[in-house]
């Protein structure tokens, strides 16, 4: 005997997805995807390396709303912050070599910046009483 279910549809949202740092991460994530896929000069480490940095900084926020004490909230969102980090770095060498333009430079860099305030924000706000 078979039973058919009808399967139902609903809009469940985690709680990462209605954070704004988290919808910016994710942007930031696409852009820099689309820049690596376009750009055909950037050797295989630095473009891994940028790869998992910036998804880094997606996942750990994910994460670390799945928590449920404040420290290990913290926790998340510092590796997520020092993944921004990492991703600037890796453009700075990037420029250096010149294979990212200066101002290619600037609209990553400002978008990083972005990221890493709204971090701090947050680990600020777990760390006070």
């Amino acid at each position: 005997m078979y039973i058919k279910y009808e399967l139902k549809f609903y809009t469940i949202m985690f709680d990462f997805e209605k954070l704004e740092v988290y919808k910016k991460a994710k942007e930031f994530n696409k852009e820099v995807y689309s820049f690596l896929s376009n750009s055909k000069t950037i050797d295989s480490v630095s473009k891994n390396q940028l790869r998992r940095a910036s998804l880094s900084v997606v996942l750990n926020i994910a994460e670390g709303t799945s928590r449920f004490s404040k420290a290990d909230k913290r926790n998340f969102y510092v590796i997520s912050r020092g993944s921004a980090f990492e991703c600037v770095a890796v453009f700075d060498v990037l420029k250096e070599e010149t294979v990212l333009t200066q101002e290619e430079f600037q609209q990553f860099y400002g978008k990083a910046d972005e990221l890493s305030r709204m971090l701090f924000k947050m680990i600020g706000n777990l760390t006070a009483n």
